[in-house]
């Protein structure tokens, strides 16, 4: 565990422990705060409806809501755990103020796993800690917006648990991406934006239906039990979706699995080169749909491969110049195998493109600088990068780490993107790897693809006809 996570879980303990007993003596000298939380039970039980046994009462009959409303909570693609376990709390803090909600937060939010001891004690500290301080803050907020009264207008109360939600959904989200971050190694805007829209979706949808649970208490506290059944099917739903996306990110792995084996030279090449490219990704901060796409679109970056013939794909000697054209094709090709999916339209430029060079010299359209998508300047390098450190048929020793990076840097600006280059350096495929550092001034080679559209132009603005061998660069030429 990083020093740097070591203080924030003690800092977050701290604030969480800090703020929870600050309000828990504050509100106590005023019992009137927490009214609205009181359990009113058979009369046939005197005495548990007085307060301080009523409100005691009624928290924890909300600790329990809560407990099996976070007890199967959903793991989100960047690590993130959503659970409806929102909806109760949310519901303690429009009932009971700060201090339901804190100790709710507190004690609702414990797991099985953590009681089985599969979550170290600090993690299950942390876990705890980044519920209850936004619980706290957020029942700050509610009575801020409700007023402090018992029994505020239902239109105030309204509006003060929508505050209050979104307070606590904002901080819960925000901590627990800092902790997520940390621990995995991903910068923190890459697990905010990734996990937000299903977090975002989580509160909205909830917070309305916790403020109708405390409306029901208030009337027929054993009613609110009802919403046991929107809060398991709005649980399925999260679940669903993860589970589709993993079943659909298996798929296409299984895919790429299957092109790559028709080389015993590739195996798994397709699921390294997906690797390299979402850490590149990362380093260069692209947003949570680009890095999905590089990792899509690096399983998938070779399937145009599937139509190359086995003699062709699988020849040891020098390819033929008709050979090569075959094998050149494979990018085209692996779009238009893509396309009819649209749920992959974000992945053809980077499967058509992944071969292009930086200065118009690569294929299939010749394309140059910042004319190629930014995702496929990020795919090229770390397809180059996984080949050249691969054993190959045309050549039995790869080259090592630091070989590789030298070609990379020689290349940079040629081949290669070297912004792109720069931000592979970065990474941990090249961790303790020396660095030659950029050139200053990168050796040029002739700019096809720019040589042919500055004849095109020529030829198009001239007043005169232009002879056809003037602007004949043929686009397999380099």
């Amino acid at each position: 565990m990083s020093r740097s996570l070591k203080l924030l879980i003690f800092g977050l303990v701290s604030a969480s422990a800090v703020a929870l007993l600050l309000t828990s003596f504050a509100f106590s000298q005023d019992l009137n705060r927490t009214f609205g939380i009181r359990l009113a039970i058979a009369p046939t039980i005197p005495g548990l409806e007085a307060r301080p046994w009523g409100v005691l009462l009624g928290v924890g009959f909300w600790i329990v809501i809560t407990l099996f409303a976070s007890a199967l909570p959903v793991r989100m693609p960047y690590g993130t755990l959503v659970s409806v376990a929102i909806a109760p709390i949310v519901a303690a803090m429009a009932l009971g103020g700060p201090v339901a909600a804190g100790w709710v937060a507190l004690l609702g939010t414990t797991e099985v796993r953590e009681l089985r001891g599969r979550i170290p004690w600090y993690g299950t500290l942390a876990n705890h800690a980044v519920t209850v301080l936004p619980a706290v803050v957020g029942g700050l907020v509610f009575e801020q917006v409700a007023g402090p009264g018992p029994k505020p207008s239902p239109s105030f109360s309204f509006l003060g648990t929508m505050a209050g939600a979104l307070t606590f959904f904002a901080l819960n989200f925000g901590i627990a991406s800092v902790l997520v971050a940390l621990r995995t190694g991903q910068t923190v805007r890459v697990v905010l934006v990734s996990d937000a829209r299903a977090m975002a979706a989580n509160g909205l949808a909830l917070t309305p239906v916790a403020w109708l649970m405390t409306q029901v208490y208030g009337i027929t506290w054993w009613a609110a039990l009802l919403f046991a059944l929107p809060l398991w099917t709005t649980r399925v739903a999260y679940h669903g979706f993860v589970e589709m996306r993993d079943m659909f990110t298996q798929t296409i792995g299984a895919l790429a699995e299957a092109v790559d084996k028709r080389d015993p030279f590739t195996s798994k090449h397709s699921h390294r080169v997906k690797q390299i490219a979402v850490d590149i990704g990362r380093e260069m901060r692209v947003n949570a749909q680009e890095l999905e796409a590089l990792e899509w679109g690096g399983l998938l970056h070779d399937v145009g491969k599937i139509g190359v013939p086995d003699n062709v794909l699988l020849k040891t000697d020098r390819l033929t110049r008709d050979e090569r054209m075959t094998m050149n094709a494979h990018p085209v090709l692996g779009a238009q195998i893509i396309a009819p999916v649209t749920k992959l339209a974000p992945e053809l430029p980077i499967i058509r493109h992944h071969h292009e060079w930086y200065n118009g010299s690569g294929y299939p359209d010749r394309l140059i600088g910042d004319e190629i998508p930014k995702l496929a300047r990020i795919l090229h390098v770390a397809d180059a990068f996984e080949a050249m450190t691969a054993q190959r048929p045309y050549r039995m020793t790869p080259l090592t780490p630091e070989q590789a990076l030298g070609e990379l840097r020689k290349f940079a600006g040629i081949q290669f993107d070297p912004a792109v280059v720069d931000a592979f350096v970065r990474t941990p495929w090249v961790h303790g790897v020396p660095d030659p550092g950029r050139r200053e001034e990168p050796r040029q080679i002739p700019l096809i693809g720019q040589a042919a559209r500055n004849l095109t132009q020529t030829a198009a603005t001239a007043p005169t006809a232009v002879p056809v061998a003037a602007g004949s660069a043929s686009p397999d030429q380099g």
